[in-house]
């Protein structure tokens, strides 16, 4: 089969069955296609006979696909054979940046929030020697599960022959800061047309996102301005990498993972400093009118902010503060004699031989563990998306270790569970473990803990039922082991289907004397 038969209904590799034709470009073609044996929507490009890079489209493909960072989008399959050649990727659903911004700019530190994620991604694949080269609002995505994706990495580029060489770096950080500048101004300060209105300019120059859009922190202004137009900014050098960007950005609030709505929930908001000040953004102090907060939906758990009535502030503060002191203290004296005065009365007893309960309990502490592993033993390969189990004990929420999507919550009746094992390196006391799961209920999950990986040694300790957010599993009775294991026997829905996702395991251990 050549290329000039491709149409709707077409099947490559006896597998991809071409849907509908998204868009074309340069002789490529981008289509939304169904994996007929994992039932699944994937993205397909397909070329026309005219299209010369197909070579290059096919080995950077193929490069790409070896990156692990869910943030960006997976490759499952490239091939240039018999006269067809296609790549195959992850279908993506969701939300774009263009998408996002379509009612104006986002709230500065939510639209930062998503290029920092994309920068940190960009980072990641710049240690393996890929590129993108064309950072547009609609390569960033806010998926319905509540992540950032960012598609195109080097395919992007290898199809429209874009090659900057050693400027390969600093024109991606670039491109992250025109990301930025649409974020927080909802204007776009690049030369192509991506559907966003044209950044405005001041003699010749383009304007700053604080020029532009009232509320904007200095701090991104200035990160923004290091970034996309490679000047220093109170006092600190261009950003040249998006390692560089990614740094600059560290501090801003991160989403924790929820259902897409309109936009990425609302976060905490930093205040800060006056331009004119050189305090980090770590150590903003809040200025002007103290919030209200409100009940609605929130990253990492933090309410959305309202502007409030302004508060007392200065000597006023001080004042009521220091009375609070004076009261708290006088409480604590008159609490203090009265105690005394009753033990004074209180009859002697026999003290029993056997230590109090405060005395013989200990605050948990956290254990890391070894390794992660996705566990799939009644499964035909016996591993289950091996590559992001380190996602779940990295640290982040916004990373995460995945199931493979199946057809059913019971697994598709394939088998009776699947889930992720971890190694504590040697038998630890598990006091309990603490599970972020995805935003949707229904997962029913177990902990099973053992000492050797296999699942006949692992006995079940503790399970939850209906599941969703973070789990926190306690076993029943004093439990060791050195293998940890989340086991899903039922799965929440997932983009039509069914999926088991893990965004971070915490295993705590009783604490010692």
């Amino acid at each position: 089969m050549s290329m000039s038969t491709v149409e709707p209904g077409t099947l490559l590799a006896d597998r991809f069955r071409l849907e509908d034709r998204v868009s074309e470009s340069g002789g490529a073609t981008l289509w939304k296609a169904i994996d007929q044996i994992l039932a699944r929507p994937v993205a397909v490009h397909t070329f026309s006979p005219e299209f010369t890079r197909v070579t290059e489209v096919v080995t950077a493909a193929r490069l790409a696909s070896r990156l692990t960072d869910p943030r960006l989008t997976q490759v499952f399959d490239a091939a240039d054979e018999d006269g067809t050649a296609y790549v195959v990727s992850e279908w993506v659903s969701g939300e774009s940046l263009l998408d996002l911004l379509s009612n104006g700019s986002l709230e500065p530190e939510r639209g930062a929030a998503l290029v920092a994620e994309a920068a940190e991604a960009l980072a990641h694949a710049h240690e393996a020697g890929l590129t993108h080269l064309r950072l547009t609002p609609d390569r960033l995505m806010w998926t319905t599960g509540g992540t950032v994706k960012l598609l195109g990495l080097a395919v992007d580029a290898a199809i429209l022959e874009m090659d900057m060489g050693e400027d390969a770096a600093r024109e991606d950080a670039v491109g992250l800061g025109r990301l930025l500048y649409a974020a927080v101004t909802g204007h776009w300060p690049g030369e192509e047309d991506c559907g966003l209105p044209a950044a405005p300019t001041d003699d010749g120059r383009i304007c700053t996102p604080r020029q532009v859009t009232a509320g904007v922190p200095g701090y991104l202004d200035a990160i923004t301005c290091r970034a996309l137009l490679q000047e220093a900014k109170r006092g600190q050098p261009p950003l040249s990498t998006p390692a560089e960007v990614a740094e600059a950005l560290a501090e801003v609030p991160r989403p924790a993972p929820a259902p897409v709505t309109t936009a990425p929930p609302a976060l905490n908001l930093r205040s800060e400093a006056p331009d004119g000040m050189s305090a980090s953004p770590a150590q903003h102090q809040p200025m002007g009118p103290t919030p209200s907060w409100n009940a609605g939906p929130a990253w990492n758990g933090a309410p959305a902010w309202n502007g409030g009535p302004q508060q007392k502030t200065g000597a006023a503060s001080k004042i009521l503060l220091t009375v609070i002191i004076l009261l708290v203290m006088a409480a604590v004296g008159v609490g203090a004699w009265t105690v005394g005065k009753n033990l004074g009365n209180t009859p002697k007893t026999t003290h029993s031989a056997e230590p109090s309960q405060s005395a013989a309990t200990h605050k948990p502490v956290a254990v890391k563990p070894v390794s992660a592993a996705g566990f799939d033993p009644l499964g035909d390969d016996k591993i289950e998306n091996p590559d992001f189990a380190p996602l779940a004990i990295d640290g982040k929420s916004s990373t995460e270790w995945h199931t493979t999507s199946y057809n059913s919550a019971d697994l598709g009746r394939l088998k009776e569970g699947v889930g992720l094992i971890l190694d504590m390196g040697k038998p630890i006391p598990i006091s309990d473990v603490a599970v972020s799961l995805g935003s949707a209920a229904g997962a029913s999950v177990q902990l099973k803990v053992g000492d050797a990986a296999d699942l006949g040694s692992l006995q079940t300790v503790a399970k939850a039922e209906n599941a969703s957010g973070t789990v926190t599993l306690t076993p029943e009775k004093a439990t060791t082991g050195q293998f940890v294991l989340i086991w899903f026997t039922r799965l929440p829905p997932y983009e039509g289907k069914y999926r088991g996702t893990i965004y971070e395991v915490t295993v705590h251990s009783p604490g010692s004397a």
